[in-house]
């Protein structure tokens, strides 16, 4: 298990992870933060990234922040490795 910092941007045109803010993934979601909206397609467009189930993919802290700590369960090293990449991808 991996545990890394996010920041959500909600209101994106698109959804993507990808790009690094203040040490963060950066990850675009369509939805507004509104009733954990956000934050919930977060997680979500974090499975798809990682290539994991959604069921893989916690929130460990800051369910209204925009700055997220989240876990997500999987071969460490390879989830590691897809992570600097999507850091450096803007």
């Amino acid at each position: 298990m991996i545990r890394f910092a996010v920041h959500v941007h909600p209101g994106s045109s698109q959804k993507k992870a990808g790009g690094e803010y203040d040490g963060a993934l950066v990850v675009h979601v369509t939805s507004r933060a509104i009733e954990g909206g956000a934050t919930t397609e977060a997680l979500s467009v974090l499975a798809a990234a990682f290539g994991v189930r959604p069921s893989a993919v916690h929130l460990v802290r800051g369910v209204r922040s925009r700055t997220k700590l989240v876990a997500i369960k999987g071969d460490d090293d390879r989830m590691r490795q897809r992570l600097d990449e999507l850091l450096l991808d803007s």
